[in-house]
């Protein structure tokens, strides 16, 4: 067998193979953060195809921040019921299902004009233009407090794990980055202030779901970017990570191009891959730590994933568009092992009135009317 198509477990979370759904927004849920009925399709499509690990797109922790529209919600009790009949779900067709949780600060368009929005430093986010206000203590203190009172809701309604987002520059990773922190308190300045705020985040998640529910943090391997967080601050963090008792880390990478334009580029003394953009740099921090590190972000062959996994000692590997295309994806490759994956990368996947592949589905269409 292939060890992609092996089992693994992190304390508690046992999954039947080390493919990974990682957390992909799908615009599918309703205006204040509730399932829905093609939302929850969704991922029954991927348990039915056997992805092992399955993880919710970012999920808000307050009711007042939102930083997508459609985005699934977990800040209040309300939600609970409702997840642990959607968890029962996933778990009866043989797959597992983490959440991912985080407050997502200035990298949001959505409705920014009648809300306040919090960041480390009153530095505009680079994609979205969007200026945030400077957190006090008593403001990283009620985000510390949302974090735990979301993953009390998350274990209770029945998910396997919880993920912690520190990439992609929502409000975690902006504090860990020297771009966005600008501040000369205890949560600025060198990485252990940078990185105080997720420590916190994390004891106090901890606190509440116990020693032996698994706890992931995504994290990037660099910014890529001038005067931001880097590769070499990342191994640091993630020993760091280690010590806390972290039990699994997503690693993924920052910028603001395209990655599959980046292919062949060397960054920080590792090259972009073409597939499986950030193996590089996943590769040697899974030789570094011991704990269970997973990479995402361009994969294209089943060949190379089971490389990473066997060669390059990760626990496994995680995909996101790639199921937009084919949530069919794993139970293809169990029979062909030969056929890269048919996402292109175009991007094109974010749409006004949902997120999926749209570039398969015209040719589909076509296809049907020829």
């Amino acid at each position: 067998m292939e060890i992609g198509f092996t089992p693994f477990s992190v304390k508690s979370l046992h999954c039947n193979n080390r493919f990974l759904r990682s957390a992909t927004w799908e615009r599918k849920a309703t205006e204040d953060g509730h399932m829905t009925p093609h939302l929850q399709e969704v991922y029954e499509t991927l348990a039915k195809n056997e992805v092992g690990l399955i993880c919710t797109g970012m999920t808000r922790i307050t009711k007042e921040e939102c930083a997508n529209p459609h985005m699934l919600g977990i800040y209040e009790d309300s939600f609970v019921k409702e997840y642990q009949a959607f968890t029962s779900l996933i778990h009866k067709h043989g797959s597992k299902i983490m959440m991912q949780i985080a407050y997502g600060g200035t990298k949001t368009t959505h409705q920014t004009q009648n809300r306040i929005i919090f960041a480390p430093s009153d530095i505009p986010e680079k994609a979205t233009g969007t200026k945030g206000v400077s957190m006090t203590e008593k403001d990283i203190a009620y985000v510390v407090q949302a974090h735990a009172k979301a993953a009390k809701r998350v274990k209770d309604a029945g998910f396997d794990a919880i993920e912690l987002h520190a990439a992609h520059f929502y409000l975690l990773n902006q504090f860990l980055s020297p771009y966005y922190n600008c501040r000369n308190d205890k949560y600025g300045g060198s990485l252990e202030n940078r990185a105080r705020f997720l420590k916190e985040c994390y004891e106090a998640v901890r606190n509440v779901v116990g020693d032996d529910f698994p706890i992931f943090v995504k994290v990037p391997c660099s910014d890529f970017m001038e005067n931001g967080f880097s590769f070499a601050e990342c191994r640091i963090l993630c020993a760091w990570l280690e010590q806390w008792g972290v039990d699994a880390v997503e690693i993924t990478g920052n910028n603001y191009i395209e990655c599959r334009t980046l292919a062949g580029k060397m960054l920080e003394g590792y090259t972009i891959q073409k597939d499986g953009y950030f193996s590089e740099f996943a590769a040697t921090l899974a030789k570094e730590r011991n704990m269970a590190i997973f990479v995402t972000g361009g994969f294209q062959t089943i060949e190379h994933c089971n490389d990473m996994i066997e060669k390059e000692c990760l626990t496994g590997i995680g995909l996101s568009r790639p199921f937009f295309t084919e949530p069919h994806l794993i139970t293809r490759w169990k029979q062909d092992m030969q056929q890269k994956v048919k996402c292109v990368r175009c991007g094109k996947c974010r749409t006004d009135h949902g997120n999926y592949c749209t570039t398969f589905e015209k040719a589909l269409a076509m296809a049907d009317k020829g």
